[in-house]
């Protein structure tokens, strides 16, 4: 198990929980039988990882990777989470990179905020990160009369065929990380 340790650095030393040794255990098991991801999988490694619920009886475990590395990972993206969802079986695999938000700076303050460091920021990147294969062509925000309000995100339809059961889990982690309703669709094929 001591060699699977390379495969998590938690930030300020922090010691992984039993679920994220299993998960660190799978990425070097995967780095040492499968041998088309071998030479992939040799340099990356993983913050943290989480086992959701979804609903309808269903698991979600997603697994935070450093922000530095997301190039890397998004170039195995589909194979990766192939090998890793036969691994956790049963359960939907979703990668998504750590990001920070920042504070608004106070008054008076010299120091500017980045954009790609605010809340909206992020929570669209998390967006973009949650749904990968796919990419998002439109996005509508419903106000309902109650004040509640639905995202709705259409996805290409491109990736319909690897991405249409996963829906349900999409909106599951999307909502148990930022907070917010969202519901995925793809949009309708124009007949002229």
């Amino acid at each position: 198990m001591f060699t699977a340790r390379k495969k998590i650095h938690k930030e300020k030393g922090l010691e992984p929980t039993e679920f994220e040794d299993t998960v660190a255990q799978a990425f070097f098991d995967l780095e040492n039988s499968n041998q088309e991801l071998k030479s992939d999988l040799k340099d990356l490694y993983i913050n943290s990882a989480v086992q959701t619920d979804i609903a309808g009886n269903r698991k979600a475990v997603v697994i935070h990777i450093p922000f530095r590395l997301r190039k890397a990972f998004k170039k195995i993206h589909v194979r990766l989470v192939r090998e890793l969802e036969k691994k956790f079986s049963g359960k939907d695999v979703v990668l998504i990179a750590t990001r920070r938000i920042l504070r608004p700076p106070k008054k008076g303050s010299a120091v500017v905020r980045p954009r790609s460091r605010t809340l909206t920021a992020v929570h669209d990147a998390i967006l973009e990160d949650v749904v990968f294969p796919a990419e998002i062509v439109g996005k509508r925000i419903r106000y309902r009369l109650d004040g509640s309000k639905i995202i709705k995100i259409f996805l290409d339809p491109k990736e319909r065929n690897n991405t249409e059961y996963k829906l349900e889990t999409f909106s599951g982690v999307y909502r148990k990380l930022c907070g917010k309703d969202v519901v995925f669709e793809y949009p309708m094929p124009e007949s002229a």
